[in-house]
């Protein structure tokens, strides 16, 4: 499995994968879930994948294959859109091939990808491509995209991830993001790709390669991990019914609650009293 997130923000893009591949615990390795298209002063692409090797693979070398003058591909496509189309194209094409004999062995055609960038003419956009080879592009209002082992890095996000945060901000919050997926799910490892894309630049502005030894992923997990014990140490235990508190202070239970009970079996009525008493 693998974790990748990108966002879209005013100033620019960011994009983070992990590099784990695993087929149980025996059988880790590593490969590299993104690769850029860069075309200096004329476009800038990212693409990040998710879902079998086999399949992503396939799909990746589809596209980076698609170089003739005459072919329809990223490095010739006028806007995002017909760049996206192109990856849809290689997902379908993939799929037409190769899904009737996986599914004869019982593996699902399971595949994603997160595409986006800039081409020179048209600001920064990003999609969501999915299995099938359709896709969404980002918005406002959902401005950024995870795909593989999305859920533990995604309540942060939601919290925080503003379109108007800098990119630098923005690049902290995914790695933070990829640190909360780090710690519970041992099919998503590092090494990590971090692209940080500035608006118009056209070319790629800020890229590293983080492992276990990187200063500034370390302080991340250290800091993150002792930032949230002083939270919860410092949110206050729950005030029940009845219980001392100053006044103002924010209680769970205002007033006696009963849950709902099931009824107490006819035979065992009365049981508890006449133990008691016996």
């Amino acid at each position: 499995m693998t974790y990748c997130v990108a966002m879209r923000l005013d100033a620019g893009l960011v994009f983070l994968s992990d590099s784990r591949t695993n087929a149980g615990v025996d059988q880790i390795s590593t490969f590299r879930k993104m690769t850029v298209f860069e075309h200096p002063h004329e476009r800038l692409l990212v693409l990040l994948s998710a879902g079998n090797l086999a399949i992503t693979q396939a799909v990746r070398q589809i596209v980076c294959e698609q170089t003739g003058p005459d072919e329809r591909s990223v490095w010739t496509a006028a806007t995002l859109l017909d760049a996206v189309q192109v990856i849809g194209a290689a997902v379908r094409a993939v799929h037409a091939r190769d899904a009737q004999a996986l599914r004869e062995f019982g593996i699902d055609f399971n595949c994603s990808f997160v595409f986006g960038g800039q081409i020179r003419g048209e600001p920064p956009r990003l999609f969501h491509v999915y299995a099938a080879g359709n896709f969404i592009e980002a918005t406002p209002e959902n401005p950024y995209f995870q795909i593989g082992e999305a859920k533990y890095g995604k309540p942060i996000i939601d919290r925080v991830l503003k379109p108007d945060m800098s990119l630098d901000e923005a690049a902290k919050l995914a790695l933070i993001s990829m640190d909360s997926t780090l710690r519970s799910n041992i099919s998503v490892g590092m090494p990590l790709d971090l692209l940080v894309y500035e608006r118009d630049a056209l070319r790629v502005t800020k890229f590293a390669q983080i492992d276990h030894t990187n200063p500034y992923m370390q302080m991340i997990r250290s800091t993150w991990g002792e930032r949230l014990k002083q939270v919860f140490v410092e949110i206050p235990a729950p005030l029940w019914a009845g219980a001392p508190a100053r006044e103002g202070a924010p209680r769970l239970q205002a007033e006696p609650m009963h849950p709902v009970r099931a009824p107490l079996p006819a035979a065992l009525d009365g049981q508890g009293s006449r133990g008691r008493t016996a």
